[in-house]
Protein backbone atom coordinates (compact mmCIF):
# COMPACT_ATOMS: atom_id res chain seq x y z
CA UNK A 1 0.00 0.00 0.00
CA UNK A 2 3.12 2.30 0.61
CA UNK A 3 4.20 1.79 -2.65
CA UNK A 4 1.13 2.44 -4.24
CA UNK A 5 0.73 5.82 -2.50
CA UNK A 6 4.08 6.62 -3.19
CA UNK A 7 3.05 6.39 -7.28
CA UNK A 8 0.01 8.45 -6.61
CA UNK A 9 1.86 10.75 -5.00
CA UNK A 10 4.69 11.20 -8.27
CA UNK A 11 1.67 10.33 -10.87
CA UNK A 12 0.18 14.19 -8.32
CA UNK A 13 2.69 15.66 -9.03
CA UNK A 14 3.23 14.68 -12.74
CA UNK A 15 -0.01 16.16 -13.13
CA UNK A 16 1.17 19.66 -10.88
CA UNK A 17 3.31 19.98 -12.88
CA UNK A 18 1.77 20.10 -16.10
CA UNK A 19 -1.35 22.02 -15.27
CA UNK A 20 1.59 24.78 -13.97
CA UNK A 21 3.34 24.39 -16.89
CA UNK A 22 0.22 25.04 -19.10
CA UNK A 23 -0.48 27.88 -17.41
CA UNK A 24 2.51 29.54 -17.05
CA UNK A 25 3.16 29.03 -20.88
CA UNK A 26 -0.43 30.58 -21.57
CA UNK A 27 1.13 33.51 -19.78
CA UNK A 28 4.06 33.57 -21.57
CA UNK A 29 2.40 33.18 -24.98
CA UNK A 30 0.54 36.03 -24.06
CA UNK A 31 3.20 38.44 -23.40
CA UNK A 32 4.94 37.53 -26.54
CA UNK A 33 1.93 36.17 -28.67
CA UNK A 34 2.39 39.48 -31.17
CA UNK A 35 6.11 38.37 -32.15
CA UNK A 36 5.24 34.74 -32.35
CA UNK A 37 2.43 35.21 -34.47
CA UNK A 38 3.93 37.46 -36.67
CA UNK A 39 6.81 34.75 -37.41
CA UNK A 40 8.03 31.79 -36.16
CA UNK A 41 12.03 32.49 -36.63
CA UNK A 42 15.04 31.74 -34.02
CA UNK A 43 14.39 35.17 -32.48
CA UNK A 44 10.94 35.25 -31.34
CA UNK A 45 11.16 31.63 -30.22
CA UNK A 46 13.90 32.52 -27.83
CA UNK A 47 11.85 35.37 -26.69
CA UNK A 48 9.19 32.72 -26.02
CA UNK A 49 11.66 30.40 -24.51
CA UNK A 50 13.24 33.29 -22.46
CA UNK A 51 9.68 34.55 -21.00
CA UNK A 52 8.60 30.74 -20.47
CA UNK A 53 11.53 30.05 -18.32
CA UNK A 54 11.48 33.40 -15.90
CA UNK A 55 7.99 32.33 -15.46
CA UNK A 56 7.08 31.34 -11.73
CA UNK A 57 4.55 28.99 -12.81
CA UNK A 58 6.91 26.98 -14.88
CA UNK A 59 9.52 27.02 -12.54
CA UNK A 60 7.08 25.56 -9.88
CA UNK A 61 6.15 22.79 -13.01
CA UNK A 62 9.41 22.17 -13.68
CA UNK A 63 9.98 21.41 -9.60
CA UNK A 64 6.71 19.94 -9.56
CA UNK A 65 8.42 17.13 -12.35
CA UNK A 66 11.78 17.40 -10.12
CA UNK A 67 10.34 16.12 -7.11
CA UNK A 68 8.46 13.74 -9.15
CA UNK A 69 11.40 12.35 -11.40
CA UNK A 70 12.74 11.48 -7.32
CA UNK A 71 9.86 10.12 -6.03
CA UNK A 72 9.99 8.20 -9.37
CA UNK A 73 13.45 6.65 -8.87
CA UNK A 74 12.39 5.36 -5.13
CA UNK A 75 9.74 3.60 -7.05
CA UNK A 76 11.67 1.90 -9.47
CA UNK A 77 13.70 0.58 -6.49
CA UNK A 78 11.01 -0.71 -4.91
CA UNK A 79 8.06 -2.38 -7.37
CA UNK A 80 7.97 -4.33 -11.25
CA UNK A 81 7.79 -1.54 -13.50
CA UNK A 82 5.60 -3.81 -15.55
CA UNK A 83 2.97 -2.66 -12.38
CA UNK A 84 4.05 0.97 -11.54
CA UNK A 85 3.95 2.36 -14.93
CA UNK A 86 0.32 1.77 -16.37
CA UNK A 87 -0.46 3.94 -12.90
CA UNK A 88 1.03 6.85 -14.68
CA UNK A 89 -1.81 6.23 -17.00
CA UNK A 90 -4.58 7.88 -13.88
CA UNK A 91 -2.57 11.38 -14.72
CA UNK A 92 -4.18 11.42 -18.23
CA UNK A 93 -7.51 11.11 -16.09
CA UNK A 94 -6.91 13.88 -13.63
CA UNK A 95 -5.26 16.09 -17.23
CA UNK A 96 -8.61 15.41 -19.13
CA UNK A 97 -10.82 16.18 -16.30
CA UNK A 98 -8.93 19.45 -14.84
CA UNK A 99 -8.25 20.80 -18.89
CA UNK A 100 -12.21 21.21 -18.64
CA UNK A 101 -12.62 22.94 -15.78
CA UNK A 102 -9.46 24.98 -15.17
CA UNK A 103 -8.91 25.77 -18.99
CA UNK A 104 -12.23 24.90 -20.35
CA UNK A 105 -10.86 23.69 -23.30
CA UNK A 106 -13.18 21.21 -25.18
CA UNK A 107 -13.69 17.59 -23.84
CA UNK A 108 -15.62 15.44 -26.53
CA UNK A 109 -17.13 11.91 -26.47
CA UNK A 110 -13.59 10.95 -27.89
CA UNK A 111 -11.73 12.03 -25.41
CA UNK A 112 -14.31 10.45 -22.74
CA UNK A 113 -13.87 7.43 -24.43
CA UNK A 114 -10.23 7.38 -24.89
CA UNK A 115 -9.55 8.05 -21.29
CA UNK A 116 -12.39 5.54 -20.63
CA UNK A 117 -10.21 2.74 -22.93
CA UNK A 118 -6.90 3.40 -20.74
CA UNK A 119 -8.83 3.33 -17.48
CA UNK A 120 -9.87 -0.50 -18.92
CA UNK A 121 -6.52 -1.02 -20.27
CA UNK A 122 -5.16 0.03 -17.04
CA UNK A 123 -7.57 -1.82 -14.84
CA UNK A 124 -6.30 -5.20 -16.49
CA UNK A 125 -3.32 -4.91 -16.21
CA UNK A 126 -3.16 -4.47 -12.88
CA UNK A 127 -5.49 -6.86 -12.21
CA UNK A 128 -2.70 -9.45 -13.81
Amino acid sequence: MKNFLLIIFSVILGVAGQLSLKHGVGIASGETSSRIAQSLDVKSIFAFLQTAVTNKFVLAGFLCYLISAASWLIILSRVDLSYAYPLISIGYIIIVVLSKYIFDEPVTGMRIAGTLLVCSGVFLLLRS
